[in-house]
């Protein structure tokens, strides 16, 4: 385990690194992006999601997911309705299309990673990271009360 912060972050980012460029050769045989696939893979549970959890899903800022949710629904792989819940909001579903897309974009992901999952076999990994997330989200919102700010005087995180 890395001793030291920078360690586990310069880990932690090669490792994603290689994996999005891994995953986006696969896509990239079906003009997919990593985004796309994100947002596809979000829908598929079926329940219906709306703009900030499929922004926050895919890693997205609000204007570039609007532009992506544009081209899904011309693509006919998505459409949006309004939520019966709240009527202010919109829900974004798969079309029977998108969940054909899907479906095979998961299934030839997984069939470029059979050597990862050997791997990884009871290691507990997707675990682990999830509680560093957790962990990490926790000591953004919880933590300290001084903030940290970069060049631009804008907030980076707190500091102890």
């Amino acid at each position: 385990m890395a001793g030291r912060p920078q360690e586990l972050l310069h880990l932690l980012t090669r490792a994603e690194r290689l994996a999005v460029r891994r995953v986006q050769c696969v896509l990239d045989e079906f003009g997919c992006s990593v985004e796309a696939w994100r947002v596809l893979d979000l829908l598929s549970d079926g329940r219906g999601h709306n703009m900030t959890a499929l922004a926050d899903h895919a890693f997205l800022p609000a204007p570039s997911l609007t532009k992506l949710m544009d081209q899904l629904v011309d693509q006919n792989l998505v459409y949006r309705r309004v939520d019966p819940a709240d009527r202010r909001r919109v829900l974004a579903h798969l079309t029977p299309r998108g969940m054909q897309r899907w479906q095979l974009l998961a299934r030839e992901v997984r069939a470029d990673w059979p050597d990862l999952d050997a791997l990884l076999a009871g290691e507990g990994l997707d675990d682990l990271l999830a509680r560093l997330a957790e962990a990490l989200e926790g000591r953004l919102t919880a933590g300290p009360a001084r903030v940290t700010t970069g060049r631009a005087g804008k907030a980076v995180g707190r500091a102890r």
